[in-house]
This record gives structure tokens, sequence and C-alpha cells, in this order.
């Protein structure tokens, strides 16, 4: 398998999946730990890739997303954005509105305010 089909079948098989440094349990970078503590907070189910593991997926999902940079969040098969853009769709409401569009469970405390 290639790494654009490792990349891809994550992607697809996965309603959230977040490529980012290190693990969720453990991130590696500030932005990947923000990322981290905003899918926490709205409680939506998630799963963490760690692009630190190799070289060749680090590389192969800047290409296949053509962002430049990790964190980058994918629901349902779509890239939804990296730190910056998930952050201010989260402070808008917006991303847990999106993940609420997609049929995923947010914590309800997450819409209040």
């Amino acid at each position: 398998m290639s790494i654009e089909q490792f990349i891809d079948n994550e992607v697809k098989s996965t309603d959230v999946v977040l490529f980012m440094k290190g693990t969720p349990q453990q991130p590696m970078c500030g932005f990947s730990g923000q990322v981290v503590q905003i899918l926490d907070f709205i409680g939506v189910p998630y799963k963490g890739v760690n692009v630190l593991e190799s070289d060749d997926l680090r590389q192969g999902i800047k290409s296949y997303s053509q962002w430049p940079t990790i964190p980058q969040l994918y629901v349902k098969g779509e890239f939804v954005g990296g730190c910056d853009i998930v952050r201010e769709m989260f402070q808008a409401k917006e991303l847990q509105q999106l993940m609420k569009d997609k049929g995923l469970p947010v914590k309800d405390r997450a819409m209040a305010g």
C-alpha cells in the first residue's frame, strides 16, 4: 500500500481523523495540542495519526491535501483545515455545527454560550 493509499483509506474510513505531530494523549507540538483540546472539548470521537512516525507520511499528507502545515483535520472524508481554521470555526460554533451536520455526536455543553 502506498502512503497515498494509506492516507486515503484513513480519511475515508474514519469519520474524524486528525493528522498531527504526536498522539492525542501526547501532542508533540502546540498546534496539534490545540486541535486535540478543541476536539476533546466538543466531545466528538476522532482518530489521531502521528505524522512523526514516518517522513513519508509527513510529506504524503501535505501532498494529499495540498496544505503545507500539520495538523490537518478531516471530517467524513473532507479536509477541514489546520489549527487556525479549526480554532476559528470552533470559536464561531461552525465546527460544532459541521460535526452535527455530518451526523456526529457533539457534547451539548460545547454549543452553550
